[in-house]
C-alpha cells in the first residue's frame, strides 16, 4: 500500500521542499489510482488486526477479512447500536471489545445522542493517520499558490475543555487532542506548519487569553502573513470581531511592548515576550485602520500579504460567506479538508475554487468506506430521506468507494481502524467527479440537522421537545403555542436561535415579559451539551431569542410557499427557515421579542459521570 513521505525531523541543508511536494502529491496519485485495491487492504488490514473483538465474534464474523462476508455477516450501524460497547469502554472494561489495540481516549463528537455528545473510541495510531491528511494539504495548495512557505500562517486555533470518564480515559474533542499530542506540539520543520500563534497560545484553556495572545502575535507579525483562517467561518468571524472590540488594548500593548495584565497565564505571557517588541509604528497604523467608520477589507488592510482565508465554509458554514467577503474584500475562501471525530476523510485538489463548487476527494488509505443512496423528499422543505435503520435490502444498496455513481447523493459509511465497524457517520454527499479512480464529493449537509451556529447541532426532534417543555410556562396565563419555527441568526456575531412564535391567546391575563424570557432559557436548557457548551463556555453561540408574531402569520407562510408551487395538500410548517424572503415576512410581522436572561446550565463531561470528577 502507498505511503504518504515522511517529514525531515530538521531542516538540513539538503532539506528540498519541492522534491517533498512532489512526493506527496505522487503519493495523492498512487492512492486515487489505485484506490479500489487500496480500499480491499485496508478492509483486509482492519478485520485480520480485529479478528478476535467481542463485537466481530457476536455477529459470527468468525476471523472473515473479504469484503463479501463482511458486508453479508456485519450490519449497518449507528451510535445506538454501539453505545453499550462504548459505555462499557469508557467504565473501565479493558478486554478487546472493538479494537484489539487499547482505546487510548475518547474522541467527542459534536453531534449528539440523548442531549450528550458522542463519544468515538480511538487508539493511538490514528494520530500518525490525521497526520497525514494534514501533511497533504499544503503541497495541494502550493500548486495553486505559490511561495506559502516564505511566510507564515494566523490561524486562531483553540482547545476545549476535556472531561475523564469513570475508567480515567480523556474525553475531548478531536482537535483538542491533535493540538495536545506531540505530532502537533512537537511537529517537525516543515515551512507550511509555521505559524504567528505559539503553540502556548493555541494551548491556553482560558479562551480569552487564547484569543488575546493570539491576535496580538498576529498583529506583531502582520507582514509576514500569507494566509489567514480558522477551523469554522464562525470562529474566524468571532477573531475579527474580537479585534473590533479590543483593538486599543491590542495596540496599547504594541506601542509599549508590554502585554495586558489580564494575560496572567505565565507560559503565554514568556511565549508572547519572545515576538512582542515595543513598535510605536505598527501601533499607530493599527490604530488608524481600527478607527476608521468601515471595517470592511479590514483582513487585508492589516494583513496586506493575506493571499486566501482557510476556513470551512461548506454545509451550515456557508451561511457566513458574506461577512467574510466584507472582512476580506473577496479573498479566495479556501476550503482545504474533510473530517470528523469519526475519521479523517479527505482533501480539496482544487482549493481556489468558488465554495459552493467545493468538493473533497476521500483518500482510500485512511478507512474503508461506503455509501448508502438517499433520496431526496421534494416538497416544501427539501428534506434528505434516510431511514434511521436499514433494512436486509437497504444493506445491500451500499456501494464501495468505486462504485458510486455520478451526480448521486449518498449517506456516508465508515469502517476505521479504531472500532467503528460500518458506522453511519450521518454526512450526506454527493458526487461531483473523480480524481482518478477515486470520486470527489460535495458535502450537502449533515442528516436530520435545523438549527447550527457553530458546532452545534440541533435536529428537528430535539428542538420539538424543547419547545414543548417552554410552553408548559404559558399554561397559567391561558395561551397555547399555535404554530412556530426557527431560524439561525448570523447576522449577529455571536450568531443565536431565534424561534418565531404564533400564540392562541384564551385568556385575558397578559403574559409578562419574564414568561417569555423563562420560556427562551427553558428550550436552551432542554437543548444538547454542545449547545449549552457553546453558550456557556465558548461563547460561540449567542442568547436565544423568541419573536412573538402576529395572529395569521403563519398562513402568511403558507401561501406564500404555495405560491412558489407547493401543494396545498402536502404542505406542513417547515420548522426551520433559512430563505430571506421567508425570514423577511416573519419579521415583518414580529409584534415582540425576548431573550433568554442568563447561561443555561453545563459542565464538562456526561451528566452520568458527575460524581466521578
Amino acid at each position: 500500500m502507498p505511503e504518504a513521505p515522511k517529514n525531515t525531523l530538521k531542516p538540513t541543508a539538503d532539506y528540498n521542499l519541492e522534491l517533498k511536494n512532489k512526493k506527496t502529491l505522487q503519493f495523492i496519485e498512487d492512492v486515487t489510482s489505485n484506490a479500489d485495491e487500496v480500499q480491499k487492504k485496508v478492509l483486509e488490514e482492519i478485520l485480520s488486526r480485529n479478528a478476535h473483538v467481542e463485537y466481530f465474534q457476536r455477529h459470527g464474523l468468525n476471523g472473515h477479512t473479504d469484503r463479501e462476508t463482511f458486508k453479508t455477516i456485519m450490519p449497518v450501524i449507528t451510535y445506538e447500536d454501539i453505545q453499550p460497547y462504548v459505555d462499557r469502554i469508557a467504565n473501565g472494561d479493558t478486554s478487546p471489545i472493538l479494537s484489539s489495540h487499547p482505546i487510548s481516549e475518547f474522541l467527542t463528537s459534536s453531534g449528539t445522542s440523548g442531549g450528550e455528545r458522542k463519544l468515538m473510541p480511538t487508539i493511538e495510531e490514528e494520530l500518525g493517520r490525521r497526520s497525514l491528511l494534514y501533511s497533504l494539504l499544503m503541497p495541494v495548495m502550493s500548486q495553486f499558490v505559490p511561495g506559502l512557505d516564505k511566510g507564515k500562517g494566523m490561524y486562531f486555533l483553540f482547545i476545549k475543555s476535556e472531561a475523564k470518564t469513570p475508567s480515567g480515559l480523556v474525553a475531548r474533542p478531536v482537535l483538542t487532542s491533535y493540538y495536545k499530542s506531540t505530532h502537533f506540539k512537537d511537529r517537525p520543520y516543515d515551512p507550511y506548519t509555521n505559524y504567528t500563534s505559539p503553540n502556548e497560545t493555541i494551548l491556553c484553556p482560558d479562551s480569552y487569553q487564547s484569543m488575546y495572545s493570539q491576535m496580538l502575535c498576529g498583529l506583531c507579525q502582520h507582514k509576514e502573513v500569507l494566509r489567514v483562517g480558522a477551523v469554522f467561518a464562525s470562529g474566524f468571524i468571532r477573531a475579527i470581531k474580537f479585534l473590533e472590540k479590543h483593538w486599543r488594548f491590542l495596540c496599547n500593548d504594541i506601542r509599549t511592548g508590554t502585554i495586558d495584565s489580564q494575560i496572567n497565564d505565565q507560559s503565554v505571557r514568556e511565549a508572547v515576550t519572545k515576538i512582542l517588541k515595543p513598535d510605536p509604528k505598527l501601533a499607530d497604523f493599527i490604530e488608524a485602520e481600527c478607527s476608521k467608520d468601515s471595517w470592511q477589507g479590514i483582513i487585508t488592510r492589516l494583513w496586506p500579504n493575506t493571499k486566501y482565508v482557510d476556513v470551512i465554509v461548506t454545509g451550515t458554514m456557508s451561511q457566513y460567506i458574506p461577512t467574510l467577503d466584507y472582512y476580506t474584500n473577496g479573498l479566495p475562501l479556501v476550503c482545504t479538508m474533510y473530517a470528523s471525530s469519526e475519521c479523517y476523510f479527505g482533501v480539496n485538489l482544487n482549493p481556489l475554487c468558488k465554495p459552493s463548487e467545493v468538493s473533497y476527494t476521500l483518500i482510500p488509505t485512511m478507512a474503508y468506506f461506503e455509501f448508502l443512496p438517499v433520496q431526496r423528499n421534494n416538497g416544501v422543505t427539501s428534506s434528505i430521506s434516510v431511514p434511521k435503520t436499514l433494512n436486509e435490502k437497504e444493506q445491500q444498496e451500499l456501494v464501495d468507494l468505486v462504485d458510486v455513481k455520478l451526480g448521486q447523493e449518498y449517506e456516508l459509511v465508515v469502517t476505521t481502524y479504531s472500532g467503528l465497524y460500518r458506522y453511519r457517520v450521518g454526512d450526506v454527499l454527493r458526487v461531483a467527479g473523480f480524481k482518478n479512480n477515486a470520486p470527489q464529493f460535495n458535502f450537502i449537509c449533515r442528516k436530520n440537522v435545523v438549527l447550527c451556529i457553530d458546532s452545534d447541532k440541533t435536529d428537528e426532534v430535539e428542538l420539538q421537545n424543547a419547545v414543548k417543555n417552554a410552553v408548559n410556562h404559558l399554561l397559567p396565563f391561558g395561551a397555547t403555542l399555535a404554530e412556530y419555527t426557527s431560524y439561525a441568526d448570523t447576522t449577529t456575531i455571536p450568531g443565536h436561535y431565534v424561534l418565531y412564535w404564533e400564540l392562541s391567546l384564551n385568556g385575558n391575563t397578559p403574559i409578562p415579559p419574564s414568561v417569555f424570557e423563562d420560556c427562551c432559557l427553558t428550550i436552551e436548557e432542554s437543548l444538547n451539551s454542545v449547545y449549552r457548551q457553546g453558550r456557556v463556555c465558548d461563547k460561540s453561540i449567542g442568547p436565544l431569542e423568541i419573536k412573538i408574531v402576529e395572529p395569521g402569520t403563519f398562513d402568511k407562510l403558507m401561501d406564500y410557499a404555495i405560491s412558489l408551487g407547493a401543494s396545498i395538500n402536502q404542505y406542513k410548517t417547515p420548522r426551520c427557515v433559512k430563505f430571506a424572503p421567508i425570514v423577511e415576512l416573519l419579521n415583518s410581522r414580529a409584534v415582540s421579542s425576548y431573550f433568554s436572561p442568563k447561561c443555561p446550565k453545563w459542565f464538562p463531561g456526561h451528566k452520568q459521570w458527575s460524581n466521578n470528577n
